[in-house]
C-alpha cells in the first residue's frame, strides 16, 4: 500500500503549497471545500532554526485538527540546517513533511535552495535521503522537470528519490527557467510513473474541473495538485468534485456567494493573525474572487484600501447591492468607487 493509499487520498486534489498564500485561514477555507490534502506554506529552514525570534516562520507549522491530512513543507540549501528543520517540523506531527525542490525565484534557487537544488542532483538526493533517515513522518518530495530544457532529468531523479525513501513526488511541469510562464508538459508524468513504484503527484496548469479530469486521464497521475487556480476561488475543489461525480457542472457562484465565501477567509484570518495584518495579506486574494466581474479592476483597486474587516464587509456589500440594481448584463458606474 503506498503512501496515498494509507491516507485515504489516492486520486486526490491537493492545494499547492504557495508561500504567501497557503496560511491556516486559506487552507481551511479550501478543507471545506473539498481539498483531499493541503500543503503549508514554504517554511524556511534558516528562519526555523537560525533566527532568534522565529514566531513568524514557526506560525507556518501551526496545524489545526480540521486540516487534517496536512503536509509541511521545508526549503532551504544547508543540510544541516534542513535537517534540523526537518526535526522541528516532525514535532507538529503533519502527516508528510514535503522538501521543496521547485521554488523558481531568484533569491531562492540562486542560493542552492528549491529548484536550485537541481543543479546538483546528487547534492538534492543526499539531502532527501537523510532527512527520511532523520525523522519518522513520511518524507515527500515537490520539484521541476529540471533547471531548464538542456536538463531535464526528471525520470532518473525520480528513481534516485524512490531509491533513498521519499514516498511520494510532485512533478511541477516547467523547469524553473519558465517559472510560471509557458504551458506545463504533462507528458513527462506518465515517463516517469513507468520507472517509479510511489505515487507521481502532477502540478501545473490544473485551473478547472476539465483540466483536472484530463491531467488523470492523460497521465496517470496518483493525484493533481491545485495552485493559481485556487487563488481566490477556493471552490474549485468542490466544482471538481461535482463534475467527477455528477458530470455536470455546478452553477457559478452568484457575487454574494464569491464575497461570503471571502470574508469567511478573511474573519478566519483575523481569529489566527489580528485584524491589520490579515486585512492587508487577504489583498492578494481578491483578484479571484473578483474576476469576470463588471468593473472588476476598480473594485481590486478599492479592495486595497479597508484597514478593517467592517471596511471590507461594507464594500463587499455595497458591491452587491448596486450589482442588484443592475442587473448582470449591466456594468456598474464608472464612478462607483470615486466616493
Amino acid at each position: 500500500m503506498n503512501l496515498l493509499e494509507k491516507l485515504g487520498v489516492q486520486h486526490g486534489l491537493f492545494l499547492a503549497p504557495m508561500e504567501d498564500v497557503t496560511d491556516i485561514s486559506f487552507r481551511l477555507v479550501c478543507k471545506e471545500f473539498g481539498a483531499d490534502m493541503v500543503f503549508t506554506e514554504f517554511v524556511n529552514a534558516d528562519g526555523l532554526v537560525l533566527s532568534r525570534k522565529p514566531t513568524k516562520t514557526r506560525m507556518k507549522l501551526r496545524i489545526h485538527p480540521e486540516e487534517r491530512p496536512i503536509g509541511i513543507q521545508i526549503y532551504g540549501g544547508n543540510l544541516d540546517t534542513m535537517l534540523e528543520a526537518a526535526a522541528i517540523a516532525e514535532q507538529e506531527k503533519p502527516e508528510v513533511l514535503d522538501i521543496n525542490a521547485g521554488c523558481w525565484v531568484k533569491k531562492v534557487a540562486l542560493r542552492g535552495a528549491g529548484a536550485g537544488l537541481l543543479r546538483d542532483l546528487p547534492a538534492m538526493v543526499t539531502m532527501a535521503e537523510k532527512i527520511v533517515k532523520k525523522v519518522s513522518v513520511p518524507v515527500t518530495l515537490k520539484t521541476r522537470l529540471g533547471w531548464d530544457t538542456d536538463s531535464i532529468r526528471i525520470v532518473e531523479l525520480a528513481q534516485m528519490l524512490e531509491d533513498v525513501g521519499i514516498q511520494a513526488l510532485t512533478v511541477h511541469c516547467r523547469t524553473r527557467l519558465q517559472g510560471h510562464s509557458g504551458s506545463a508538459d504533462w507528458s513527462w508524468v506518465p515517463k516517469v510513473k513507468s520507472r517509479v513504484s510511489i505515487p507521481v503527484i502532477l502540478n501545473g496548469d490544473v485551473n478547472t474541473a476539465l483540466d483536472a479530469e484530463r491531467a488523470f486521464a492523460t497521465t496517470g497521475a496518483d493525484a493533481v495538485m491545485i495552485a493559481r487556480g485556487a487563488i481566490g476561488n477556493p471552490r474549485i475543489f468542490k466544482e471538481t468534485k461535482h463534475y467527477f461525480e455528477k458530470r455536470t457542472f455546478l452553477p457559478e457562484a452568484t457575487i454574494t456567494e464569491r464575497f461570503q465565501n471571502a470574508l469567511h477567509q478573511l474573519q478566519l484570518a483575523v481569529h489566527y493573525k489580528g485584524e491589520r495584518r490579515a486585512v492587508f495579506e487577504m489583498r492578494k486574494h481578491y483578484f479571484g474572487y473578483v474576476k469576470n466581474l463588471p468593473n472588476s479592476k476598480q473594485m481590486r483597486i478599492a479592495l486595497m484600501k479597508p484597514e478593517t474587516f467592517h471596511e471590507v464587509e461594507e464594500l463587499f456589500q455595497k458591491f452587491v447591492n448596486e450589482y442588484s440594481l443592475t442587473g448582470s448584463e449591466n456594468d456598474f458606474p464608472h464612478d462607483y468607487f470615486s466616493e
